[in-house]
């Protein structure tokens, strides 16, 4: 797989519900979530070489290299594998950073899982997880490639089937860090937990979107124009909100009605990550190819 260029999705993922159950004692929130991806997202271009070097494109204003997610995972992967190839890597930007739908986490599960099908380091789900763990958070279920319903702080996982409806997400021009959220004094920390089939059938909701509404009065505006239209709701920490709908043409719909200064995009749910659908596709070429 040296010197032959791959194209990868790095898919957004939407937090179905999101709710704080407590709050531990060195400073991490206890919660419980859904996560779905959705097909939309980010793509990257890689091309495995023998150099054993790192190299990324375009720069991110602001971001120093040994910063930036991506670079970080492929270097995770080399020292953990001790693997001395290298890669080049260009990645084409279309999530929005802080907007809550994952782009920096799915960046860095797409590298991983992409340089261990190109390097063949033959690391298992588990282990590719468990390196994504100490880059952030939500990159374990990125990683994993399935819609999950995730508690603790975020690293119990078991997979799930939520229904694939079609999404209107859309991003207000604010861009919010979870830190400030989950800082907030007034953020709801004692949800009762509730069992996984409780919560899979219940009304779905996140504890984080009154403090969001209240910080940040686009997105509070934002999200009262959707619920006009559909069940409507903020996604993880982030400014992206987002109403659901049993069809394409009905999200779609909606959207026309969005004047041409708000970001948008119509994208359906997926259980089964896009990442991990062209992993298969890579993997049945090079088996045919032997």
């Amino acid at each position: 797989m040296i010197n032959h260029t791959t194209n990868w999705p790095s898919p957004a993922k939407l937090n179905l519900f999101l709710y704080i159950t407590g709050r531990r004692e060195d400073g991490y929130h206890e919660l419980q979530t859904l996560f779905q991806f959705v097909e939309h997202g980010d793509e990257l271009t890689i091309t495995a070489n023998d150099s054993g070097e790192i190299t990324l494109t375009p720069d991110i204003p602001g971001v120093a290299l040994q910063d930036n997610l991506i670079w970080r995972a492929a270097k995770a992967l080399q020292h953990h594998t001790n693997c001395q190839l290298g890669a080049d890597i260009s990645l084409n930007k279309v999530l929005p950073m802080g907007g809550g739908i994952g782009g920096g986490s799915s960046n860095a599960a797409t590298v991983l899982v992409a340089l261990n099908h190109l390097w063949q380091t033959h690391c298992s789900d588990d282990e590719l997880a468990e390196i994504g763990l100490a880059l952030g958070a939500d990159v374990p279920v990125f990683v994993r490639g399935h819609a999950a319903f995730a508690e603790g702080v975020g690293e119990k996982i078991i997979a799930v089937e939520p229904s694939e409806q079609y999404y209107l997400v859309v991003r207000p021009n604010v861009s919010i860090a979870t830190v400030d959220i989950f800082t907030h004094p007034d953020l709801t920390r004692n949800t009762p937990k509730r069992d996984i089939t409780s919560l899979l059938n219940g009304i779905y909701g996140n504890d984080c979107e009154k403090i969001v509404r209240m910080l940040y009065p686009e997105v509070d505006k934002q999200l009262s124009w959707l619920l006009q239209y559909a069940p409507s709701r903020l996604t993880g920490t982030g400014s992206c909100v987002f109403a659901e709908f049993s069809s394409e043409n009905e999200a779609h719909r909606v959207l026309d009605k969005l004047p041409d200064t708000v970001s948008a995009f119509v994208a359906k749910g997926k259980n089964i990550s896009p990442l991990h659908e062209t992993l298969a596709k890579y993997r049945l070429a090079h088996n045919t190819s032997i």
